[in-house]
């Protein structure tokens, strides 16, 4: 079609709240999700709060790790190496990072795909 533009996701970011980390059905969702990606030649690299790994409330990422020591920090590292979003179920935490990108897409910030998975 003239005119239209198709974009390749390799980078997809998901924001995934500690608090379901104790429900094994969303740890499946969560791992069933990092599969696809890698399985599809993409590369899965965790961008994880040093809260969370401290209190245990992460299991083990399905490919590479980058630990950061804030929120804020995560955010701006998923931006800078994300082509899109995908919010699991999670907390308010979860909303916060969500509500960010969909605000950074209104005020033009990035052009990059979001959205929410229902597991």
């Amino acid at each position: 079609m003239e005119g239209s533009s198709i974009r390749t996701l390799e980078k997809i970011c998901v924001f995934y709240g500690a608090n379901y980390g104790k429900d094994e059905n969303y740890v499946k969702a969560a791992h069933r999700l990092g599969e696809a990606v890698a399985v599809h030649g993409r590369q899965v690299l965790g961008i994880v709060l040093l809260a969370f790994i401290e209190k245990n409330l992460i299991g083990k990422t399905c490919g590479k790790e980058l630990k950061v020591a804030t929120m804020h920090k995560q955010l701006l590292k998923m931006m800078e190496f994300g082509d899109a979003f995908i919010a699991l179920p999670g907390d308010f935490g979860t909303l916060e990072e969500l509500f960010q990108i969909v605000s950074w897409a209104q005020l033009n910030i990035h052009k990059k795909t979001y959205r929410c998975a229902k597991c």
